[in-house]
């Protein structure tokens, strides 16, 4: 745990008990403060209850003796609607911050000696896949490593800080919306695409949360793929910011990226070898990787020998299986249409499963893709507006996932050779699941049901 100080023997108002919640609120209490706790829903506050904590009703407490707000991520701060916890500390002045801004006050209280390095990572898609990338490319190297935020452990519930150390932290818009004075010393930005604007009041409010990643960073890596980033881009270069830009797409950059391999300061670097990290995508995410590395003296032998030996991630174009000649490749964290873009390119034809429920635009930008759906299964909310959308491109309503995993693996070994059968869904999985992780797993427990033989021991 990383103690927070700077609060001693005040009081903080804590709203939303989930994982960061209730970890800001341990360390909050480790740095001397006095949390005061309060969630909608019963069992959480009655789990806070047996930590020992305080648990008191913020609908009804006098706010003006509270030092500050710490906002779970999943309250708005101002769109579509302030929540009402930051009506009440606004109208007395109390200050709003969130689990990342608490962690970079942490280490700005330690002497310089002994403050950690941080590398963050942000973006619209594909921030758990270079953010597990990059901690193990340092842990390789031997660099003492902690990896999470909006990954895995929540940032506050990391080991405590050591001037050796390394962080490596996930961070979403909500998160940044509640910083002042992070500073990392790598910032990446991967990409930016249309993603809750419900939430920022629109496209300029989503890329201004994205941004806020290097108010005060130190090197700023930009991925310039896409019209956001390569605005990002130029105004920090403007600024007289350290940068280097990432591009897959040709669009000129200090690092071009492509299935791979990369060129860039280092000269050409190869990593065809590299099983979990196929697709443009991946050589954007292994970019980003070998540049933070570099940034931080690992040396290139060093950093080629993590990109090279990355085991990958759960839900993101994994291989689960193998039944014959067939396949099974679960990317349910493909959540809406870019993220799909990525599993989609990076196969010359596959039998495709998607659906759940649709964000905005459905699967509109994937229509230069259709002509390598050899057919799609159906699932969810969104197949009937999915099939409308695919035309002429073969496809069924499957239904559910028992239904479409059958039924592809069917057409997929009738055509006599090597095929894949691709789950990408496009869409979120709230109709059918708690989240992405539940729907990966159903996808896996279908493949194996059939006959499949484990990636792991095929």
């Amino acid at each position: 745990m990383i103690p927070v100080p700077g609060f001693e023997g005040r009081r903080i108002a804590v709203f939303g008990l989930g994982r960061s919640g209730l970890t800001a609120a341990r360390a909050l209490r480790a740095g001397g403060a006095l949390p005061v706790l309060w969630d909608d829903s019963v069992s959480s506050r009655m789990q806070a209850e047996a930590e020992g904590f305080a648990v008191e009703d913020l609908t009804t407490a006098d706010w003006s003796g509270f030092a500050a707000l710490v906002l779970s991520p999943g309250a708005p701060l101002t769109h579509p609607k302030p929540h009402w916890t930051v009506e009440k500390a606004k109208a007395v002045g109390v200050e709003i911050v969130g689990d990342i801004e608490l962690f970079a006050r942490a280490l700005d209280a330690l002497p310089e000696a002994e403050r950690p390095r941080v590398v963050a990572i942000t973006g619209t898609n594909g921030k758990s896949t270079t953010t597990a990338l990059i901690g193990w490319v340092l842990k390789q190297a031997g660099l003492t490593v902690h990896v999470g935020g909006n990954i895995g452990i929540g940032v506050l519930a990391l080991p405590a800080p050591t001037a050796e150390a390394v962080y490596v932290v996930e961070v979403s818009s909500y998160q940044l919306d509640l910083t002042t004075s992070f500073a990392p010393d790598v910032a990446v930005l991967i990409n930016v695409s249309p993603d809750h604007l419900d939430r920022h009041g629109g496209m300029d409010g989503y890329v201004a949360a994205k941004r806020r990643i290097f108010a005060r960073s130190g090197l700023a890596l930009v991925g310039i793929d896409d019209p956001w980033g390569r605005d990002t881009a130029a105004r920090l270069k403007a600024d007289g910011r350290r940068l280097a830009s990432v591009s897959t797409s040709g669009e000129p950059g200090d690092i071009m990226a492509a299935p791979g391999g990369l060129t860039g300061p280092d000269g050409r670097i190869d990593f065809t070898a590299a099983r979990s990290l196929r697709g443009r995508h991946n050589a954007q995410n292994a970019a980003f990787a070998w540049a933070a590395a570099r940034a931080l003296g690992v040396p290139p032998d060093r950093a080629l020998e993590g990109l090279l030996s990355f085991p990958g991630l759960a839900h993101r174009m994994e291989t689960v299986g193998r039944l014959g000649r067939v396949v099974f490749v679960n990317d349910s964290k493909a959540t809406n249409a870019d993220a799909a873009r990525q599993a989609l390119s990076s196969y010359g034809r596959c039998f495709w499963i998607a659906g759940g429920r649709a964000k905005a635009g459905g699967i509109d930008d994937l229509e230069d893709l259709f002509p390598r759906v050899v057919e799609a299964f159906l699932i969810g909310e969104a197949a009937g507006p999915f099939a409308a959308r695919l035309g002429d491109t073969p496809h069924r309503l499957s239904g559910d996932m028992a239904s479409a995993v059958r039924q592809a693996y069917e057409a997929a070994a009738a055509t006599g050779r090597d095929e894949v059968v691709l789950l990408s869904p496009a869409a979120a999985s709230f109709d059918q699941y708690p989240d992405f992780e539940a729907r990966g797993e159903a996808f896996r427990a279908a493949a194996l049901a059939l006959g499949a033989v484990p990636a792991s021991v095929s």
